[in-house]
């Protein structure tokens, strides 16, 4: 069975930091590609950033770039998302997805809250 399961979610003031782990079971970590989405009230689904399978490569949004960091540890099968400067826009539930060659997958999401 597949899970993706995201914690670490909060609430917090601007201009602090949160980290956010996804840990994935059911299927073969090492080969996919893992990413953050996040989804604000009102808004649509936005990609927040991506590590490749192999970690060696990653991108990130325009408006997390230089603030977020996305990692992986294929020992812990765990992607991770190091959100530091945040901002009152980053307020979104956050979903961890895995890409592979023929599936993908969702996380359930874990709400960030950024708010004074």
């Amino acid at each position: 069975q597949v899970q993706l399961v995201e914690s670490g979610g909060g609430l917090v003031q601007p201009g602090g930091s949160l980290r956010l782990s996804c840990a994935a079971s059911g299927f073969n970590f090492r080969m996919y590609a893992m990413s953050w989405y996040r989804q604000a009230p009102g808004k649509e689904r936005e990609f927040v950033a991506i590590i490749s399978s192999t970690g060696g490569n990653s991108n990130y949004a325009d408006s997390v770039k230089g603030r977020f960091t996305i990692s992986r540890d294929i020992n812990e099968n765990t992607v991770y998302l190091e959100m530091n400067s945040l901002k009152l826009e980053d307020t979104a539930v956050y979903y961890c997805h895995a890409r592979g060659w023929t599936s993908d997958y969702w996380g359930q999401g874990t709400q960030v809250t950024v708010s004074s």
